[in-house]
């Protein structure tokens, strides 16, 4: 299966759960739009201790730490839907987008665009702090309201268990793992939570 990573908004920690569930599923890696470094796939890299995973070539690598269509500009780069076609691979994809959903990749087209373009179900990555509920449903109803496929959820930083309790009930799609704050990101801590990942997620085990 093939996993498209996105979130409510930048730093909500696509990254180290994408590490996550390419532990988990042994699966490759590819970020299609990487803008500024550093590279999120080097990143995957050193925390992924698998010997099977395979990373793949960013379509687009930007220079600048900002929105991909502000970094395309600055570049002198027009990044176009049309540019994203899955890397050739038997093996698993994980796929981790750019900021949030609606983060912009050019005038018209959204980073969730490319999640459509390559039909791959959506994990949804939310971090839970003040406004997070809020950010969650809206994100939430917005792929419902594009019928795109969701696999789920993945709740990432400290507990706030009125803010799950109330996203829970409100989603209609399962909590897939909850990866709190921890003292100390590394390789056995990934491969920790891709263990527990693979007890509640019957599409990992």
């Amino acid at each position: 299966m093939n996993y498209f990573i996105t979130a409510i908004g930048t730093d909500s920690g696509k990254t180290l759960i994408s590490a996550i569930i390419v532990e988990a599923l042994k699966a490759d890696y590819w970020k299609p739009i990487q803008s500024g470094n550093p590279r999120d796939t080097e990143t995957v890299k050193s925390l992924v201790s698998n010997a099977s995973s395979k990373y793949h070539q960013e379509r687009h690598l930007l220079n600048t730490p900002v929105s991909p269509h502000a970094s395309a500009k600055i570049d002198g780069v027009t990044i176009q839907i049309s540019d994203f076609s899955l890397p050739k691979t038997t093996n698993d994809l994980v796929v981790e987008g750019a900021g949030g959903i609606m983060v912009p990749i050019n005038d018209e087209d959204y980073v969730i665009d490319v999640a459509a373009r390559l039909e791959m179900p959506i994990i949804l990555v939310a971090n839970l702090y003040l406004g997070s509920i809020n950010h969650t449903l809206l994100s939430l109803q917005y792929l419902e309201n594009r019928n795109l496929a969701v696999e789920g959820v993945i709740f990432n930083g400290p507990v706030n268990e009125e803010s799950q309790q109330i996203i829970k009930a409100k989603c209609r799609w399962p909590i897939l793992l909850h990866v709190p704050q921890e003292a100390e990101v590394n390789q056995s801590m990934v491969r920790k939570y891709a263990k527990e990942l693979k007890q509640k997620w019957k599409r990992a085990s």
